[in-house]
């Protein structure tokens, strides 16, 4: 009787040593469950994304589309990505012309399971951009990567971030520089206190080591770049077509405000903040107040002497002085020689001379970072830039 009652009490006391690997199992298979329900939601989850975007004329697709990362992340590993584009500028849409095609090798997108709103991407490079068929620029990079809270709901920031960006445009096989950068990040949220019917996006760009050709002469030396802005005007992030976009920015007076900014080339050094709206041609309009210094080692970067020397082509003219005829530039220095013979030849040969004389006499006197500046209005007119008086550049319409 004594031994019975020992063995069940020994049994009664076995039965608890088994409850936590028990417990586990049933976690373990909770878990398993749950990754692949939501492994399953993928697939749902970005096909009515693509649609949404598609709509827009944004039409994304993968050549093989794999799910891992169990049991702790979803990693979805898009491969041969393409991203086919239309009606996204201002030309696309007014001429109808052939959608830009942009071809990437891997996309990975990383979420964990506990956040699955947190969406981590990396790029790898390079990618193609092609139209008919024909490749017409080449972008490559050593680490590219973004991040985006918020998804699939409305987003509550977004970041992109690129190491040793290279852009190059293709013609006949040959590729030439575009732009080049060392660093880009640009970051956006929504800002504190916006609307949920009119959000306010907080945004901000950083350039490291950045040139830009055929866009101005001074860009093409290296610059850095630090911008934050806040956007004003929106009305919600139903996908459209970037033209769309800001035609119902314009419509609603939306603006972009630039709370500051600063731009380092050299000794140059410019900092600027101010407010930029849109015409109803869809022009940027508005006005910054800059300030700066340095600016007479941004003269001979121009290379206006030389062109004077040489004679001016009207393309090269165009990006130093947006609206100034050749013809106009030979009869000035004609009428003055022949009023005064040798006039023509000593002002070209003394025009960086008089260009820097001319920014100096521009706006008030001021100092930038322990330095002597000038302060002055940069005025955008109706897609025109203009310090002062004098027009720098023209910039394209958005929509």
């Amino acid at each position: 009787m004594a031994d019975t009652t020992t063995a069940a009490a020994s049994k009664h006391r076995l039965w608890p040593v088994f409850v936590m690997p028990v417990l586990v199992v049933i976690a373990a298979a909770a878990w398993s469950a749950f990754w692949f329900y939501a492994a399953s939601q993928v697939d749902q989850t970005v096909d009515a994304w693509r649609a949404r975007e598609a709509a827009s004329g944004r039409i994304y697709d993968c050549a093989k589309r794999t799910i891992a990362g169990f049991p702790f992340r979803l990693e979805v590993h898009c491969l041969d990505a393409t991203v086919e584009l239309k009606s996204q500028t201002a030309d696309q849409a007014a001429a109808q012309t052939p959608p830009l095609t942009a071809r990437l090798g891997d996309i990975l997108v990383v979420a964990q399971i506990y956040t699955p709103k947190l969406l981590i991407a990396e790029f790898k490079a390079p990618a193609t951009l092609s139209q008919n068929g024909q490749p017409v620029m080449v972008v490559n990079w050593k680490i590219g990567r973004s991040s985006i809270v918020g998804l699939p709901g409305a987003p509550q920031s977004a970041d992109l971030v690129f190491d040793d960006l290279a852009i190059d445009r293709v013609a006949a096989s040959v590729q030439t520089p575009v732009a080049r950068a060392s660093h880009v990040e640009l970051h956006g949220r929504i800002a504190e206190n916006s609307r949920p019917d009119h959000p306010t996006i907080e945004t901000f760009l950083e350039l490291t080591g950045a040139t830009l050709r055929d866009v101005h002469p001074v860009l093409t030396k290296p610059f850095d770049a630090d911008v934050r802005a806040m956007l004003h005007g929106l009305k919600d992030f139903t996908p459209k077509p970037w033209p769309v976009r800001f035609r119902e920015l314009q419509a609603a007076g939306g603006r972009v405000e630039i709370m500051q900014s600063r731009i380092q080339q050299g000794d140059l050094i410019a900092i600027a903040a101010g407010s930029l709206g849109l015409t109803a041609n869809g022009r940027l309009d508005g006005e910054l107040h800059m300030t700066a210094t340095g600016f007479e080692t941004m003269i001979p970067a121009l290379g206006i002497e030389q062109m004077l020397e040489q004679g001016v082509p009207q393309s090269t003219l165009d990006k130093v002085a947006p609206g100034v005829k050749t013809q106009d530039v030979d009869k000035l220095f004609g009428a003055l020689d022949r009023a005064i013979p040798g006039l023509g030849k000593a002002v070209r040969e003394n025009a960086n001379a008089g260009v820097t004389a001319g920014l100096a006499a521009i706006g008030q006197e001021a100092t930038l970072e322990g330095k002597k500046a000038r302060s002055f209005p940069l005025r955008f007119v109706d897609g025109a830039v203009f310090i002062g008086p004098l027009k720098v550049a023209q910039t394209p319409p958005l929509f």
